[in-house]
């Protein structure tokens, strides 16, 4: 395909592939997968390469939910509907497509597509290339220029509508810069941007064509008459702020440059490839891909060459068990996200110059005896991706790992936990090392994936396991050389397999328990229900915002506090400030906390209750948090709420699996603030926690200078919430929004204590200084995180990075302190040959079961090994709390 030099095509990924599913018919594939979105993106993509024969092409997605924009306006793009699964799985295919299509495709946390594409545009206009950027959102026509056009999508991705700035001036009378001025004023309700209530398209257009810009609107509006003006008055502040909000940002730190995208056409077997597994099979014909397969077969053959991939189900046994002493990797492949119910695919083992790949079927047949028992030796060292998930998935079959030796993922974790692609592809990418030959989409996504073709299969599974051969030796010399081989080889990689443990003997819950709690929940849901229809006078459907907002703000006139596009906002924010204006407002929040109860906790939790069991059985995700605490999944039990009375309720259906046995709970206190206390040195801080003093008495003495027995209730709830927002850099916004003061108040509260605890300040100044100049900052343990937005010339990401810089220490700290306190006492009761069981971590908090012989002794060991963790120069204090359940255990 001849290029034309020059000419940069940057595709705004997310919102094409959304246009795209809801424009055409559901489609699916043979196999179950949703393939309508990747169909209509890939049609509008071949007429743009066909039309244009770019140089340069780049696809940029949005890395996640939250952005520097969420900094200034927490209630950004907040009105959206959450993404369709259908739409949410054909994500991972499309960029799989992309790749067999040889194209680039980016994207960065922190950062919108929008703000990459505005990045690229510029750089590619500053080397005097040409650029066309594809989206269907309207506000990408502020990038427009003489060297750069915009085409939309309309009708779907059929057709688009290509714009210039003359093209701007003829539809709208307005330059391209004044399209930000247009959102500013009339607002985008798919982003959740207010601008000014009751200005439309129309409206807005007019004011511009007269003032030019939302300033100039603002500066004459004595100049408008009549209701437009009182709303223009009344919201300046929302019209600037949206301005800004719709303002793509052009200064991305990107680490790779227009020539870092170059395309010089795509591989037609690759594609051909591509296509056949999304059965793509009228785009292949249209691209006369059909006799492509041969060559596929050739290239997969000539990247594989560095190994033989042997199919030991159907020979080879010997030659397997021969290479076993040599293996140099391991990969367990299953469907299915949850590893406690993941059905396995298949085996592969790098050993030499051979990758051995064993079906499922096969590894639990008589004649894998063998092998099953080098899984279980401990004296064979076993590399993997993800070795925490092959246990759990093994031990479904009744195999016991053993020797885990080297996770990649867990590596690749520590060294950067903010990785946007931590999977075995993106290491591959990271480390510059070639990538997988097959295509990853079709396997272990879940249940509903058929198996593919044995021969398929296996090449796959061979290229994964040859590719975490090829990563070990990078990760482990990047952990020697960063300084956390002691962080990864004592503390994380042991962990793993504690938690795995934990995991697989579960804690066993009462159904009985629940769903008595859930009926009860029930009838207090219409108790509640009834009340508030009494106050409003009339039934209506609590859980409609509109009609609640009608029940409120119109009905009730009740002060309207937030507005969206849509109507009025009645988010618990809002409620809250109402609380004190009517009573039906608290009965709404009960309402909603009780709904949340019943139907994600109590139905949620019953659901999880594996019936050959009788016990949920969690799974803790190490890779998961930058700060590196652990997150439970499937269920979540961290969630569960324990500031509600009701919520505490739910720990009463957790009991011990044995009768007779004791359920024993150990919860650090104030472990956060013990480790600001270390780490700044503040001699009022240590002086607190030596003396055993009530920390937030002792901040309230200091920053309102009155002796302990002068401090009031709400002396100490306002100490209380300095000391803990101090911990994650709260601003005077935040603490007047928690106290329900104002900002000025709130940042005298702030300097106060400053002033009383020199120490935190100094430290707050010189970690940031210090991750300015660093680039990350580290936790007592060496665990690293990278800040790369602390140098930016944009206000909200560098107070943002900022905060994390003070926050990070404290929080990493206190999440390396609980994790080593499990691995001391796995290593307590493993030494001793007690029966007790560790069964959760629940942020701070450890929780066992313990036979009624081992009762005192676990009440003494528990909180002295917490204690001991890690030395600190105030003491560590666990407090420990026993009962029949976990409720008592409190």
């Amino acid at each position: 395909m001849a290029n034309v030099k020059d000419k940069l095509v940057l595709i705004d990924g997310n919102s094409i592939i959304n246009r795209a599913f809801y424009a055409l018919p559901p489609l699916t594939s043979s196999n179950g997968l949703h393939t309508n979105a990747v169909l209509g993106f890939t049609t509008m993509l071949l007429k743009v390469l066909e039309e244009e024969k770019p140089s340069h092409v780049l696809v940029a997605f949005d890395a996640g939910k939250v952005t520097f924009r969420h900094e200034g306006y927490s209630e950004y793009k907040g009105g959206r509907q959450k993404t369709p699964p259908e739409l949410s799985e054909q994500f991972p295919l499309l960029k799989d497509l992309l790749q067999a299509f040889s194209i680039s495709q980016f994207e960065l946390g922190g950062y919108e597509a929008d703000d990459i594409i505005g990045t690229m545009a510029k750089q590619a206009e500053e080397q005097g290339k040409s650029a066309i950027i594809v989206s269907g959102d309207k506000d990408m026509l502020q990038l427009t220029t003489e060297q750069v056009s915009v085409w939309i999508t309309r009708k779907g991705v059929s057709e688009v509508e290509r714009f210039t700035p003359e093209g701007i001036r003829e539809k709208y009378g307005l330059t391209p810069d004044q399209i930000i001025d247009l959102k500013g004023l009339m607002g985008d309700a798919s982003d959740n941007i207010p601008g000014v209530p009751g200005v439309g398209e129309k409206t807005a257009l007019k004011l511009l064509h007269e003032f030019g810009t939302v300033e100039g609107v603002l500066e004459h509006v004595e100049e408008i008459k009549g209701k437009l003006r009182e709303n223009i008055e009344a919201n300046k502040d929302s019209a600037k702020m949206s301005k800004e909000l719709a303002t793509i940002y052009r200064e991305v730190p990107l680490d790779y440059t227009v020539e870092d995208v170059s395309w010089k056409g795509y591989d037609p077997a690759v594609l051909a490839g591509a296509f056949r597994k999304l059965e793509f099979k009228a785009l292949s014909e249209r691209l006369n891909l059909g006799t492509a397969d041969e060559a596929l077969e050739q290239q997969t053959a000539e990247t594989a060459s560095r190994y033989e991939v042997v199919q030991v189900d159907k020979e080879g046994w010997d030659g397997l068990y021969g290479a076993l002493d040599g293996a140099e990797a391991l990969l367990v492949d299953a469907a299915g996200d949850n590893p406690h119910q993941s059905e396995g695919f298949g085996v592969a083992i790098a050993a030499g110059s051979t990758c051995y790949v064993v079906s499922y079927a096969s590894l639990l047949g008589p004649e894998a005896t063998q092998l099953r028992e080098w899984m279980e030796s401990g004296d064979a060292p076993k590399i993997s991706y993800d070795l925490h998930r092959v246990d759990l998935v093994l031990a479904r079959s009744g195999i016991q790992l053993r020797g885990h030796s080297f996770d990649v993922q867990l590596a690749g974790y520590l060294l950067d936990p903010t990785e946007p692609d931590p999977s075995l592809h993106g290491l591959l990418q990271r480390y510059k090392l070639d990538p997988i030959p097959s295509d990853e989409a079709a396997y272990g996504k879940g249940a509903k994936f058929r198996v593919p073709a044995a021969d398929e299969l296996a090449k796959h599974l061979a290229a994964k396991a040859d590719a975490v051969r090829r990563l070990r030796e990078p990760l482990a010399e990047q952990l020697e050389k960063l300084g956390m081989h002691k962080l990864y080889y004592e503390l994380e990689q042991p962990l793993s397999v504690v938690l795995a443990g934990m995991e697989k003997q579960g804690i066993e819950v009462r159904p009985e328990t629940l769903q008595e709690l859930g009926a009860e929940f029930q009838r207090r849901l219409e108790e509640t229900t009834d009340a508030i229809y009494a106050l409003a006078g009339f039934e209506f459907n609590i859980g409609s915002t509109r009609q609640l907002g009608e029940v409120l703000f119109e009905r009730l006139r009740l002060p309207v506090v937030k507005k969206t596009k849509t109507g009025y906002s009645t988010d618990a924010e809002v409620l809250e400030k109402l609380e004190s204006h009517h009573d039906i407002v608290k009965l709404i929040l009960h309402y909603r906390q009780l709904s949340k109860l019943q139907s994600t906790y109590i139905e949620g939790l019953l659901k999880e209750i594996r019936p050959e069991t009788g016990k949920i059985h969690t799974f803790y995700r190490q890779t998961i948090a930058a700060t590196g605490r652990l997150s439970s999944q499937y269920p979540n039990l961290q969630n569960i709420p324990i500031r509600l009375e009701e919520g505490r309720q739910i720990r009463k259906a957790f009991v011990p699996s044995e009768p007779g046995w004791t359920i024993v709970a150990a919860d650090y206190s104030q472990i956060e603030l013990r480790v600001l206390a270390h780490i700044s040195g503040d001699d009022g801080l240590k002086e607190a926690f030596l003396k055993e003093m009530d920390i937030h008495t002792k901040t309230a003495m200091d920053v309102f200078g009155v002796s302990a027995d002068r401090v009031d209730a709400n002396m100490r709830r306002q100490a209380k919430a300095v000391n803990f927002g101090i911990v994650y850099g709260i601003s005077d916004w935040g603490l007047s929004q928690n106290l329900n003061i104002t900002r000025g108040e709130a940042a005298d509260f702030i300097e106060q204590y400053f002033v009383a605890f020199p120490g935190v300040r100094r430290y707050m100044t010189d970690i940031v200084e210090q991750a300015r100049k660093d680039g990350y900052v580290t936790t007592l343990l060496e665990r690293r995180r990278y800040l790369p937005e602390i140098r930016h010339s944009n206000f909200n990401l560098r107070s943002f990075a900022e905060r994390t810089a003070m926050n990070t220490p404290i929080q990493g700290t206190a999440a390396d302190i609980i994790k080593l306190a499990m691995m001391r006492m796995s290593e307590e009761l493993s030494s001793r040959g007690m029966r007790s069981r560790m069964l959760l971590q629940v942020h701070d908090e450890l929780v066992f079961e313990v036979p009624e012989d081992e009762l005192e002794t676990m009440k003494a060991l528990v909180p002295e090994t917490m204690k001991n963790a890690l030395k600190l120069d105030v003491p560590l204090l666990a407090e420990v709390s026993v009962g029949s359940n976990w409720y008592e255990a409190k």
